[in-house]
């Protein structure tokens, strides 16, 4: 059996207490972690070429790769390709612009509150790379960084073998206007953009996701640069299906994110048990023959889980309780249960949105959170690389409007100095 069952039907306990729900490893990975930080914040490109030839078994002589080797990647890709990563960086544009905030305006008599938006000066993008190349990433990151206003973008990628950055990464770099590319990976790239070293400047934000050395590093480094409060971990889904679809598309997208490999998680849940059958047989069939057998295998045996509930209202409790980064429902009646969905990173309604149609090119960010951070945590945004300010302008009128209540609960916090901002004022009125 490739995915373990459980069967909800007559269990009357909290979900809790059957279901297995993410959780944020600990001991040896972030041990490990720290220990890396510790040595790139030390000892700068250093340690950051001493860690890379460690866990990478790659020699690197420069981190940063050449702005000229960006640009020529582009003609070194096959053209379908190429238009392809155009295509899908056009629709990730569109989609971010529509995000970019308003400026505001609250006015009363005498003061007046204007809301704006700036974006940071430099972000760093995580790729992630190892078992697969991910261009894909790159625009998903990259171009809500461009669309924000930010000025300096960094992309942060695993060198390959040959010590080299893949060409399909660099030419999508090129395509979402990157010049700035480190041919490095795993916690030590996120120590050296959030600390610095010698050949790298220190960050403002550092998104995108990771391994879970690469997403405990953000966790590490966060308050020193901006990270965003999701943990972006390890590939996930949980697939909602009644079986007014092929059981071969749930079965199919429940091992999408398991290719990605181990340490991920991957659900199916329904409310019909002959499909169930149906769909674990057509899990079966498909790995033995997916060429990523060793990975979704991997993933499944970890966490692959089929859940049978009672309802359908049950089986959004479950999707609930475990927050998925990728949330499928496959229903005859999407409709009416999208209301009851309130943890998930991204939800594709309907038998023709598989995930992996937001992996690459429906236009949100693909960069979402896992681990159960779902429950508080939202997908990557324009938002993540810009601070909100507000400028208070206040007249006379204005400030005699407040100048009770400012000096009333100064005193009331024993916080005189407060007070007495508003008290010189209205005796140099007098």
């Amino acid at each position: 059996m490739v995915l373990r069952r459980i069967d909800l039907r007559t269990f009357g306990a909290e979900l809790d207490e059957v279901l297995p729900r993410p959780t944020t490893p600990s001991g040896g990975p972030i041990d490990v972690v720290r220990e890396i930080l510790a040595g790139v914040r030390a000892n700068g490109d250093d340690a950051v070429r001493a860690y890379t030839e460690r866990f990478d078994g790659v020699t690197l002589d420069g981190l940063v790769v050449d702005p000229a080797t960006i640009d020529a990647a582009l003609d070194r890709i096959d053209p379908h390709v190429r238009k392809a990563l155009e295509q899908a960086a056009e629709r990730i544009r569109a989609y971010h612009e529509a995000q970019m905030p308003a400026s505001i305006a609250v006015d009363h008599p005498g003061l007046s509150i204007q809301g704006m938006h700036r974006p940071v000066e430099r972000a760093a993008c995580y790729v992630p790379g190892g078992r697969a190349v991910y261009p894909s990433t790159v625009l998903m990151t990259a171009v809500p960084a461009s669309v924000a206003g930010v000025d300096e973008i960094v992309l942060c990628v695993p060198p390959g073998p040959d010590g080299a950055v893949p060409d399909v990464v660099l030419a999508a770099a090129a395509v979402a206007g990157v010049r700035e590319v480190i041919s490095v990976g795993g916690a030590q790239a996120i120590g050296a953009v959030a600390f610095g070293t010698e050949s790298i400047r220190p960050v403002d934000v550092i998104v995108g996701p990771g391994n879970v050395y690469v997403a405990l590093a953000k966790q590490e480094v966060a308050g020193l640069v901006g990270v965003p409060s999701s943990f972006a971990g390890p590939s996930e889904v949980v697939v909602v299906a009644d079986g007014s679809a092929p059981a071969a598309y749930a079965a199919i997208d429940v091992i999408v994110q398991a290719e990605h490999g181990p340490d991920g998680l991957a659900w199916f849940v329904t409310w019909d048990e002959a499909f169930a059958d149906e769909v674990l047989s057509a899990i079966e069939r498909l790995v033995a023959t997916a060429p990523r057998q060793a990975e979704i295998e991997a993933t499944l045996e970890a966490s692959g889980i089929a859940v049978l509930c009672a309802s359908a209202e049950q089986a959004m409790a479950v999707a609930n309780f475990i927050a998925p980064e990728h949330l499928e429902l496959q229903t005859a009646d999407d409709d009416a249960l999208l209301p009851l969905v309130r943890n998930a990173g991204a939800i594709f309604c309907g038998a023709n949105a598989p995930a992996s149609l937001g992996d690459y090119a429906a236009g949100p960010s693909h960069v979402l959170p896992t681990n159960g951070t779902a429950r508080f945590a939202s997908a990557l945004t324009v938002r993540d690389f810009m601070k909100d300010l507000h400028v208070v302008r206040v007249e006379r009128e204005g400030f005699e409007a407040l100048a009770d209540t400012v000096e009333v609960l100064a005193g009331a916090e024993g916080l005189d100095a407060h007070a007495a901002s508003i008290r010189i004022r209205r005796g140099a009125s007098r």
